[in-house]
């Protein structure tokens, strides 16, 4: 095989089980394991990976993308998908969570279309926008202080709001997902807490994320992965997160 082909093999390894070996890459490919370390660093300086003693784990990124108007238009049938998902869950009468969350943009915009007899309770300027005439679904806007990304609302006087509430289900946006460490990610502290306090207030609570999130976090953890009842992917996971994933016993819609 070839070096480069073994550092192809190498990133695709540790992105799906998070972290590798020296000692099980040099038996597997069949190379020393000073061979091995040079490719470790190799890939870590191309910032493919992070090299640590003895192995090497995946590079978590932090994309910075605080606002929704940098979210827009990006991975458009991703969100799609996991709306069309997060909509064949919903029923005739649900109380229901929108978090700010490009997704539920999309999951909104299903939700009017089909003109569904549920009351939507949202902070999410979007989301709100999008009820332009009459309809059968019922909306409850909660203000607050205006978030950093001027998209949606957050803070105390909004988490006394959402906390008077028993929601049926609630749909959750996600900077990113370290399933090593059980932590899901937000940017800002008082996005954190609105979050959390919507969580508490629901009797379920989805992760609405594409699969990349698993390898991205943020500045803010705003609850542990077995917090939530489930989470809505927009495709298939590699076997080792699916692994991870039921470690947690989580209802996983993919």
């Amino acid at each position: 095989m070839l070096a480069r082909e073994r550092h192809n093999k190498i990133i695709e390894m540790v992105n799906a089980k998070g972290s590798v070996l020296v000692k099980e890459l040099s038996e597997q490919f069949d190379v020393t394991e000073d061979s091995i370390r040079k490719d470790l660093s190799l890939l870590d300086k191309k910032g493919l990976l992070k090299k640590i003693y003895g192995g090497a784990v995946k590079n978590r990124v932090n994309i910075h993308e605080l606002y929704v108007s940098q979210r827009k238009g990006k991975n458009v049938e991703e969100k799609k998908t996991i709306a069309r998902k997060a909509f064949e869950m919903l029923e005739e009468g649900d109380v229901i969570f929108l978090d700010i969350s490009t997704i539920n943009i999309e999951l909104i915009k299903l939700i009017i279309e089909a003109n569904l007899r549920i009351t939507v309770v949202t902070n999410m300027i979007d989301v709100m926008l999008s009820f332009t005439a009459p309809a059968n679904t019922n909306l409850i806007f909660i203000g607050g202080k205006l978030n950093h990304g001027r998209d949606g609302f957050v803070g105390s006087y909004t988490n006394k709001q959402v906390a008077q509430f028993n929601f049926d289900k609630a749909f959750m946006g996600v900077v990113g997902v370290d399933l090593k460490r059980n932590q899901v990610y937000t940017y800002a502290t008082d996005d954190a807490f609105t979050k959390k306090t919507i969580i508490d207030s629901s009797n379920t609570s989805y992760m609405i994320m594409e699969n990349r999130k698993f390898s991205e976090e943020g500045n803010y953890k705003y609850a542990k992965v077995n917090d939530f009842t489930g989470v809505i992917l927009d495709e298939k996971i590699s076997d080792d997160i699916m692994e991870q994933l039921e470690r947690y016993d989580l209802e996983i819609h993919i």
